[in-house]
């Protein structure tokens, strides 16, 4: 009972299939219930007048009755059914007890004229008493059972459509509300579908009048969240370039200080201021990186070859590479089109090697795959890196978390800037172990693109 009055109070659709059920069951049992009496009466008085009808044959056309005949039955009809006619006793004569009379029933001569119900022989009958116009009274007889029957039967039939078209009505009125609600669900499941950067106006077609003010107020929460994340992206994207002039020029005094006579303990701190200049650049540019990434952009993307710009990718990176005398390859190249931005998959290809090249050490190898599975263009970059721990490849998407014990300088963004980038165009990246041939282990990332049709 508390699930039906927790699902009335939150359901609308159930709360309305509930409500209309009740109603039409309810209407359907009264408007049953006065037809069946309707009808049984309605029989019964149509017998009544049959009775009537009778006796005013034998009236019009003076048929002679003859008590002493026997009654025979009428081939194909039912003996309880039978209508009797008699003719009653005078009511001058001595009264005396009532006999019947061959085939007749035992019926009093002081009846009185018209319709009523008596019993005969332990038996109730229908008796219709007339006197004719030769002054003979006759009683037209039959059995109430078999009227009743008639009537019951009569009534049943009226109730037929009821018991089987109101079954039918239900399941009408339940597939008409579930329909009536499907575009309220459709609506639901377009916005569940949505990542997290899609602010995009909700489409108020084909929806029911009394939902659209609640489709326009969302659509006007959207609008005012879509400018205040587009506030806070612009002033990170402002602060983060107003930062480089003057993170440039201290990277240059650093340059020309180096090349001053100065002490070796003096040259370790400008050593470390140097690092220090470098890794607040790198951040810089991975917090560019991020805001572009972040950026709402229509969805409709051009093909373009992925191998093209993997290649391009691959020649800037090469010098980081071999600074680190890293073995980067290609062991699979064929080409395929998959639906991005060019600068989009550009910063998502270098974040990715860039991110490899930076854990991987030196002497160690880093190996690029292009290849399509299963209607979909796979991106695979494998390194004999450190790897990532299973408990931790989905915290290192986040931005700014790095893991624990790692002595390789970076900010945390690489990665993270990766997934969102893959999120808006459709891909994703998961991470696996990797093992060489030579049993050396390491880090395996897959990014799985849509095939473009």
């Amino acid at each position: 009972m508390d699930g039906f009055q927790r699902k009335m109070s939150q359901s609308l659709q159930f709360k309305l299939s509930a409500w209309l059920v009740i109603s039409i069951v309810a209407m359907a049992l009264a408007a049953g219930i006065f037809s069946y009496f309707s009808s049984f009466k309605w029989a019964l008085e149509f017998q009544d007048d049959q009775l009537r009808q009778v006796a005013a044959l034998i009236n019009l056309h003076d048929l002679p009755i003859d008590p002493a005949k026997v009654r025979e039955p009428v081939p194909g009809t039912d003996p309880d059914s039978e209508l009797i006619v008699q003719v009653l006793p005078d009511a001058n004569t001595p009264p005396q007890p009532p006999q019947p009379l061959g085939n007749t029933l035992a019926l009093p001569p002081d009846l009185m004229e018209g319709l009523q119900t008596m019993t005969v022989a332990h038996e109730v009958w229908r008796l219709y008493v007339r006197t004719l116009d030769s002054g003979t009274r006759i009683a037209v007889a039959q059995r109430t059972a078999s009227r009743d029957e008639v009537a019951h039967d009569n009534a049943l039939r009226v109730l037929m459509p009821f018991i089987f078209l109101i079954p039918i009505l239900l399941l009408l009125v339940g597939m008409l509300v579930r329909e009536t609600f499907t575009p309220i669900k459709q609506l639901a499941s377009d916005i569940d579908a949505r990542t997290e950067h899609d602010l995009r106006a909700v489409s108020d077609d084909h929806l029911p009048s009394e939902i659209r003010p609640f489709v326009v107020a969302i659509n006007r929460l959207l609008a005012r969240v879509a400018a205040s994340v587009a506030t806070q992206r612009r002033f990170l994207a402002d602060a983060a370039h107003e930062l480089r002039s003057p993170m440039t020029a201290l990277s240059l005094q650093a340059e020309r200080l180096s090349s001053s006579e100065m002490s070796s303990a003096a040259r370790t701190r400008l050593e470390t201021l140097q690092t220090g200049v470098q890794r607040t650049r790198t951040l810089l540019d991975q917090l560019l990186a991020m805001a572009r990434a972040q950026e709402i952009v229509e969805s409709n993307f051009a093909p373009i070859s992925l191998w093209q710009i993997l290649r391009t990718i691959i020649e800037d990176m090469m010098p980081l590479a071999e600074n680190k005398r890293i073995d980067l390859g290609v062991t699979e190249k064929s080409d395929a089109l998959v639906a991005a931005h060019e600068i989009d998959l550009k910063m998502l290809i270098k974040n990715l090697l860039e991110n490899a090249i930076r854990f991987t050490p030196s002497e160690g190898m880093i190996n690029l795959s292009v290849y399509t599975l299963h209607n979909a263009v796979i991106l695979q970059v494998d390194d004999t890196g450190p790897g990532i721990p299973q408990h931790e490849r989905e915290r290192v998407f986040d931005p700014f978390y790095r893991i624990l014990g790692s002595d390789t300088h970076g900010s945390g963004l690489g990665l993270s800037i990766v997934k969102k980038i893959a999120s808006r165009i459709g891909a994703t990246i998961t991470l696996h172990d990797y093992k060489t041939q030579h049993g050396v282990s390491g880090l395996r990332a897959l990014v799985t693109f849509p095939a473009v049709e």
